[in-house]
Parts: structure tokens; sequence; C-alpha cells
């Protein structure tokens, strides 16, 4: 029998018809993110001189909602990949999805969705711990009218992210035939700045690019107490470190600035890991400076393929290798990985959303600080460290 394939988006996953590495200290949400973060580098340096916008979270998440499907080599390469234990994470990442989700003056909203082909046998266990630990709606649809499929799919991102996703699959990534689910993460995240920008201030600056063009961009200013640090790569390259907090405290933004204007962000994204992220709050302090930043907005789409596989989870992806049985017992394997990612940061703050899927187939007088070259982002959940937004700007 031919394999039916699996879609995965991140914050959408569509399904067409070892002993895991530990790391010890970290949380659940920052084992995921490291994930999440190594596939950002690889597509960063890729891209090294177009905008790369993801949500590590994302990618884990997807993931993590597949893992209760996988059986033998396919789920021994998920959990190595997660490093998450190799008995049962289910509890802690319903942990995690409540810490991250809970009441406060930051909106982090995540939703996940299964949609399968009308009369597919899910099995009821997986369908239960997906429900029960990620909340995920399951829905039934008909993959045989792609097109009507693909809308309705896109109508749920849409309404998810608040509008930021409108569409995020094409009717040509279904197929009528061997579509069985499309899994589906979506977070969708709204800050307001602790200490805002006063529109008044924005100005038109400089801004040079990684190709060495200079563009006249907005540039929002403050003078105001910054949490700024200086850290340096084992080959010596060092960084600026900056954090924005929001207003609830318990998310903000870092910025990433290398101190020399000749070193490439290239040689700063490969040493980005939670743990490094963690060891950064060691080296900042408190400094009254006057920042300059850009307003941007920037969204990126990334398949996801390429990235998981060099880390080691290529079974998923294959017809004769992929192990879905506790999915179904019809062969199933990942036909396509993908995820939508868009931020806007302005004077107010940052609105930022991503949509994950897979398709199964079967940061004397005050200093003047400006961020005015190439930089990279990250949007992390202080209390558990997870990253949920990532992303390097070249061109704001």
């Amino acid at each position: 029998m031919k394999p039916v394939s699996l879609l995965c988006l991140c914050a959408l996953v569509i399904l067409h018809g070892l002993e895991a590495v530990v790391h010890k200290g970290l949380t659940y949400g920052e084992r995921g993110s490291d994930l999440g973060i190594q596939v950002f580098q690889q597509v960063a340096l890729s891209r090294p001189l177009e905008n790369v916008v993801m949500s590590p979270h994302g990618v884990a998440s997807i993931l993590g909602m597949l893992l209760p499907g996988a059986h033998g080599e396919t789920r021994n390469q998920i959990i190595r990949g997660l490093h998450y234990k190799k008995n049962g994470p289910y509890r802690m990442l319903k942990k995690l999805h409540k810490a991250l989700t809970k009441s406060n003056q930051d909106a982090v909203l995540i939703a996940n969705a299964i949609f399968s082909q009308e009369g597919f046998p899910m099995d009821a266990s997986f369908e239960a711990t997906n429900k029960d630990n990620f909340q995920s709606e399951i829905r039934g649809l008909d993959f045989r009218n792609p097109g009507g499929a693909a809308s309705e799919i896109n109508n749920w991102v849409n309404n998810k992210t608040k509008g930021f996703i409108p569409t995020l699959i094409s009717p040509g990534m279904l197929d009528p035939e061997m579509t069985r689910l499309v899994v589906l993460n979506s977070i969708f995240f709204k800050g307001l700045w602790k200490s805002p920008f006063q529109p008044w201030n924005t100005k038109m600056r400089p801004f040079t690019r990684g190709d060495g063009s200079v563009h006249s961009v907005p540039m929002m200013s403050q003078l105001s107490l910054f949490n700024l640090g200086m850290a340096t790569t084992p080959q010596g390259e060092k960084f600026r470190i900056i954090e924005l907090p929001y207003h609830g405290n318990a998310i903000s933004m870092l910025i990433v600035l290398p101190s020399d204007e000749d070193t490439p962000l290239s040689r700063i994204i490969p040493h980005i890991s939670t743990t490094e992220v963690q060891n950064w709050s060691k080296v900042m302090h408190m400094r009254k400076v006057q920042l300059a930043i850009p307003k941007f907005t920037a969204d990126a789409e990334v398949d996801l393929e390429a990235p998981l596989s060099a880390l080691g989870m290529t079974d998923m992806f294959s017809e004769a290798k992929a192990d879905f049985m506790h999915i179904s017992a019809e062969p199933l394997h990942v036909s396509k990985a993908l995820q939508k990612a868009k931020i806007v940061v302005n004077e107010e703050g940052t609105k930022a959303a991503a949509a994950t899927a897979v398709i199964v187939q079967t940061r004397s007088s005050p200093p003047l600080l400006k961020v005015n070259r190439p930089f990279l982002f990250l949007i992390r959940h202080k209390p558990t460290g997870t990253i949920l937004f990532m992303g390097q700007i070249n061109q704001p």
C-alpha cells in the first residue's frame, strides 16, 4: 500500500494519508526552543542578507503534537531533537502551555488544531493526548476538495493570528487522495513596551544593511534606563545585548548587535542557545542611555523539512521509514512542514504571530546607543525561558 502523507506546518501541520540526551537544568520550554533556534540558525545562515522571522516554540509545539502518534525510530528522532525525556513529556508540556498563556498584561495566544479527513480512523489515544495536553481542536475536513479544505484551514489560521497570517497553505499542498491530517499550531503575541517610545521622537535616520547599502528608516528614540550587556563568542566576536521589557514584565525583547560594524550576524548566530541567553543576565546591568532602534515589520515563510532533516529527524519525511502507527494503522508520513511568521515593532510595542503546519500525507552624559545595522531579536518568556519569536533584521 502506498503510504499516505502528512503535511507539517509550523503553526500548520498537514499529514498525508535511542535514548534522548537530557539537557539537565533546562525547562521544557528551553529544550524545545533550542531545537527551534537550531532551525533558525540554518535558515538565517542560508539567507544572510534577508529578514528572517520564526517562532522557535512553534517548531517545538508542532513536533510535540506529532510525538504521541510516532513509534520506533521516528519517535526516537523527535525525542532526541527536542531533548525530551524518553517516557512521555506530556504533563510538563501541558504545564508549559498553561504558563505561557495564563492571564497577564502581555497577550500570548496559542492555539492548536488537527484537521483530519472525514472518516479517517484516528487513534483515540493520539486524539485524547492532543486534546488534554495541547488543548487541540479536532475537526473533520474533506481533503478530496482541496480548495474548500485549504480555505477552512486558512480561515482558522487567520482567526487565531488576528489576521496577521491570512493564508498558510495552498490547495496544491493537499493531495485529494492521500492527505489524511493537517496538524496546526499558531502563536499570537501582543506586548506594550514597559517604557513606550514617543511618536514625535521617531525620525528618519540612516541604517546600514548587510550588503553595505545605507537606507533612511524610521528610528524610534528614547532616553531611559535599559538593561544592557556585552558578551563574546568563543572566537572573540563581541556583541551588545539590549533588553526591552514589555508591560507585564514576564516577556521581553532582547536585541543582539555586533560591537564591530564589520562583524556580520553570521558570526554571532551559531552561538545563540537558551543557555547562552540565560547567561547574558550575568553580564547585563541597568544603564541610562539614549536608545535608537528602527520601527520594522518583517515576515517570512520557512520550509522546515531540510533543517529538521539536518538535525536528525529524517524518518518522518520518508514514505518507507516513517512510523506513525499510534495515529493510525494506515502508513503515514509527513509530506510538508512549514512555518509562516510576522512581526510588527513600533512605538507602542510589538505584535507578532506565527503559524506552523505539518501535513501528514499519508536588543558623564547618557551615551547614544544606535541599532543602525543588522541585528538579531529574541522575544523571551522569562519565567520558562521559552523563545516565542526570533529573527534577524537586515532591512527594517
